[in-house]
């Protein structure tokens, strides 16, 4: 969040992989050599107790289409409740795949997929009948040498995508196995990244739920403390009642690295240990701590610039070569044997305000180095990753976008490398953003997550109200992507925006959303 410096006056499952229960459907004429019309890869990611999470790939064998349907019918009664990659829709037994906008183009030979959360009571088995298109597959009985297949050798070929068939095929349908789900871990998880999912270290699928807790990026640069209200056990057991596993904290690497302009009882070893406190607390609530750099040293006085001042007092374009991967180094010392800790690289990058193209931006973005437009040498994401990695830590990491974490158009082409392979996307959204429709969330987002684990570090809204973050987290539950609401802190949430108004949280207008969402979708 672009906050203005706070002065004093302001501050009075479950992914168990079944084999992945995968089987090739293709398209052909009855009894004829020609190639498949599409193949299909269904495949059953992970499966708990009245539930699972499945994948389906479809490959397009014939010419390029321009919009496609895919359609199947499930043979014992599950229903989706959620899916991506496409319009999902239900009715009956007959399920609907229609493509989003971003990937309605299905090249000969390119493939796409879908990923659904449904309900299963009894048997989960495998659909056996596709279409695409309405052009339908087979059900994966290999052709018979005779032109002609008899009734009662070869399952029925559906004509119509939304009736199932009313015969069993003679190979027997997939079961699952008689080994138990994997049960998500007790506590805050060790996360991992699988496919564009976060999992723990059992296997199961995890989503990042909660809120941010601001106020280590700035009362320290300020003099006035490490934390902007009670950081005590009462204080963040009130975040966990929300029902919230994850709490995104804020810092400043000047109070991190004990520089000589913030005062010596909130700076160096003290400032570290008051973090450390806090991180330990919101282990203790079973809730993911998330360690973000918010505010770094560098001069920038040139478009949207928050401050003058060089040192770390406001939102930078980028950070600097001279401190941040010391920062980023000397964090990663700290919890790289606990790996329950995510580290979120940069709050706010804004290069494109500072150079004149998007090219420049997004390389400045990545690369670092001598960035038009800004005064100081730059380290690029790729050099903060760097900087972890380095140490040995193998924590999660979270990567934003620019545009203020607003804009991951070129997020997967200039993705930093990771040797690790633990990196995920943050992304931030308010109402007053550039980015802030489903139609550039379909367009811009959609094909990220397609791609690796997205995260919403902020969501809000300057309103106190919730009808816009409501619309941000429906288009993230229907994905099974994560969010954080900005922030667990009692301001004025017309300016702020703040969820609370006590730190006994007790909600504002604003915060009711995110309270009562938060505490429906956890049982």
């Amino acid at each position: 969040m672009r906050h203005p410096p706070r002065l004093s006056a302001l501050l009075a499952g479950a992914a168990l992989t079944m084999a992945s229960t995968s089987l090739a459907v293709m398209g052909t004429a009855s009894g004829a050599a020609a190639a498949p019309v599409c193949t299909v890869e269904y495949s059953v990611v992970g499966q708990w107790a009245g539930g699972y999470q499945g994948a389906v790939t479809v490959t397009n064998n014939s010419a390029a289409l321009n919009g496609w349907s895919l359609g199947f019918a499930f043979p014992a009664g599950q229903v989706v409740s959620q899916g991506w990659g496409g319009k999902w829709s239900q009715s009956g037994t007959a399920v609907t795949v229609v493509n989003e906008s971003w990937n309605a183009a299905l090249a000969t030979g390119a493939k796409v997929t879908g990923g659904f959360i449904a309900s299963w009571t009894g048997a989960n088995t495998a659909p056996t009948a596709f279409t695409l298109n309405g052009t339908p597959c087979d059900t994966g009985v290999p052709p018979t040498p005779t032109p002609t297949p008899t009734p009662s050798t070869t399952a029925p070929t559906p004509t119509d995508p939304t009736t199932p068939p009313t015969t069993p095929p003679t190979t027997p349908p997939t079961t699952p196995p008689t080994s138990p789900p994997p049960t998500p871990v007790t506590g805050a998880p060790e996360l991992g990244v699988t496919g564009n999912k976060f999992t723990d270290q059992n296997g199961a699928v995890r989503r990042l739920l909660g809120v941010n807790r601001s106020g280590g990026e700035f009362m320290c640069v300020q003099g006035y403390g490490f934390f902007d209200g009670p950081v005590d056990d009462a204080s963040v057991k009130a975040i966990a009642d929300w029902k919230a596993n994850t709490v995104r904290i804020p810092l400043n690497e000047e109070c991190w690295l004990g520089l000589d302009n913030i005062k010596p009882e909130y700076r160096g070893t003290n400032y570290i240990n008051a973090v450390k406190d806090l991180v330990t607390k919101v282990l203790a609530h079973g809730m993911t701590p998330v360690v973000e750099l918010h505010w770094t040293h560098g001069q920038y006085t040139g478009n949207s610039a928050g401050c003058s001042d060089v040192h770390a007092s406001c939102q930078k374009p980028m950070p600097g070569a001279q401190y941040t991967p010391a920062f980023w180094t000397s964090v990663a010392n700290t919890f790289k044997n606990d790996k329950r800790v995510v580290f979120d690289l940069f709050n706010e990058p804004y290069p494109d305000r500072a150079t004149s193209t998007a090219t420049q931006a997004w390389s400045c973005w990545r690369d670092g180095g001598t960035c038009p437009g800004i005064g100081y040498e730059v380290a690029g994401m790729q050099d903060l990753v760097d900087a972890v990695r380095a140490t040995g830590a193998k924590n999660l990491v979270l990567v934003p976008g620019i545009a203020y974490s607003n804009d991951l158009s070129q997020w997967r082409t200039y993705r930093p490398t990771d040797p690790a392979e633990n990196l995920a996307a943050a992304w931030h959204v308010y109402n007053f953003n550039t980015c802030a429709d489903e139609t550039c969330w379909n367009n811009t987002l959609a094909p990220v997550a397609a791609e690796v684990p997205l995260l919403a570090g902020e969501i809000g809204e300057n309103t106190c109200g919730h009808a816009f973050i409501d619309r941000v987290m429906k288009w993230f539950d229907d994905r099974g992507l994560s969010y954080l609401g900005w922030t667990w802190n009692t301001w004025n949430c017309n300016s702020g925006p703040a969820l609370i108004s006590s730190y006994d949280g007790t909600p504002t207008a604003f915060g009711i959303g995110l309270r009562d969402h938060l505490r429906a979708l956890t049982p």
